[in-house]
């Protein structure tokens, strides 16, 4: 099942999840950023999404708890891969397939400008 806000997949032997050819010219730069959630699951970000609405929001004065706290769960474990080009896929590290409790099968729904990765 695929649509512009909501689709599944399986990711291969490789830990590699496919983008819908339809979704694709929003990672057009090739830079993805993927997440933990704020709960057990994955965001997925556009780079230049990340670069400017999160990282922003992520700086504050520091003796900010609440805004420390914030840092580490999006910092922690966070990568930033590469789509490839000819077939739209990246690859997702192991840690936070891990964190979210996915093993193949997973759900991606969009969340305004980024992907909530869950698994099926």
């Amino acid at each position: 099942m695929s649509s512009y806000d909501y689709y599944e997949r399986k990711l291969d032997d490789k830990r590699r999840l496919s983008i819908p050819p339809e979704l694709r010219s929003e990672f057009a730069d090739g830079e993805v950023v993927i997440t933990r959630g704020f709960k057990k699951y994955l965001h997925l970000y556009n780079k230049k999404v990340w670069d400017q609405q999160v990282e922003p929001k992520l700086k504050s004065d520091i003796l900010d708890e609440q805004k420390a706290d914030l840092n580490v769960q999006f910092r922690m474990g966070k990568t930033v891969a590469k789509m490839d080009d000819r077939q739209g896929r990246i690859t997702i590290e192991q840690h936070l397939l891990d964190y979210a409790g996915i093993d193949k099968e997973v759900i991606a729904v969009r969340v305004g400008d980024y992907w909530r990765i869950i698994p099926k």
